[in-house]
C-alpha cells in the first residue's frame, strides 16, 4: 500500500483527487491539507506522535502561502528521499527546472487523468521520475533564460498591469531602480515596453 498526502488550496480539487486516488487498490490517502504550512504542521505532529507518514506527497504548485516547491524542500529536510509529485494548472519550464533542482521527482498538470495521476505516484514511489511529456519538450526547446530572478519578479508584476511606482512599492525598490531592471529585461528580450517583454518571456517559457 502506498500512503499519500494531498495539499491543494482548492478544496474541491483536493477532495476530488483524494476520492479518485482512493479508488485504486494500492493507494491510500492519509490527509488532505489546504496549504503548505498546514502540511508541514501535520507532518511534524504525525512524526512526533509516531503516526503513519506518507510515502508520497502530492503538492499543488500554487498555494496561498509557501508554494509547493518550497514545501517540498522543507519536507525533504527531514526526509531527504521523500518522493514528491507537483501538480499545477499553469505549468511553465521555469517551474519545472526549479522543481527538479529541488529534488522533486514528479511534475504533472491538473488536466491529467486519474490513471495518469496514479501512474505518476507509483513511478515516483518506485524512485523513477515522472514528468509531463509536453512540458518536458517545452522545457528542452525553451533554452536557458537570460533574465535574473529580480527581472523575472518585476516582469511578472508588470504583466499584472502594475505601474512602475506600484511595482517599486511591492518589491521595496526605488522607482528608478525598478525602471532600470525593467529596461534591462526589455533589452534582453528585444521588447519595446514592459508589457511586450512580459508577453515574450511567457511565450518562451521563462516566466
Amino acid at each position: 500500500m502506498i500512503h499519500l498526502s494531498i495539499t491543494d488550496d482548492e478544496a474541491l480539487v483536493a477532495s476530488s483527487l483524494a476520492t479518485l486516488l482512493s479508488l485504486e487498490d494500492d493507494l491510500e490517502v492519509l490527509t488532505v491539507c489546504g496549504s503548505g504550512e498546514e502540511m508541514l504542521a501535520w507532518w511534524q505532529r504525525t512524526e512526533t506522535t509516531g503516526g503513519q507518514l506518507p510515502d508520497v506527497c502530492v503538492l499543488d504548485l500554487q498555494l496561498g502561502g509557501i508554494d509547493g516547491i518550497d514545501t517540498a524542500i522543507k519536507l525533504r529536510e527531514s526526509t531527504s528521499d521523500l518522493p514528491v509529485l507537483i501538480v499545477t494548472s499553469h505549468a511553465r519550464p521555469r517551474q519545472l527546472k526549479r522543481a527538479l533542482s529541488a529534488g522533486v521527482q514528479g511534475f504533472l498538470p491538473k488536466t491529467a487523468t486519474a490513471a495518469e495521476f496514479a501512474t505518476a505516484i507509483r513511478s515516483v514511489y518506485a524512485g523513477r521520475r515522472y514528468i509531463d511529456p509536453e512540458l518536458a519538450a517545452l522545457t528542452i526547446s525553451s533554452g536557458e533564460s537570460p533574465l535574473t530572478p529580480r527581472e523575472e519578479e518585476l516582469l511578472l508584476l508588470a504583466g499584472r498591469g502594475g505601474s512602475v511606482e506600484e511595482i517599486a512599492a511591492q518589491t521595496h525598490l526605488a522607482p528608478g531602480t525598478t525602471r532600470n531592471y525593467l529596461s534591462q529585461a526589455m533589452s534582453k528580450l528585444g521588447a519595446q515596453n514592459r508589457f511586450e517583454a512580459y508577453t515574450r518571456a511567457r511565450e518562451l517559457g521563462w516566466l
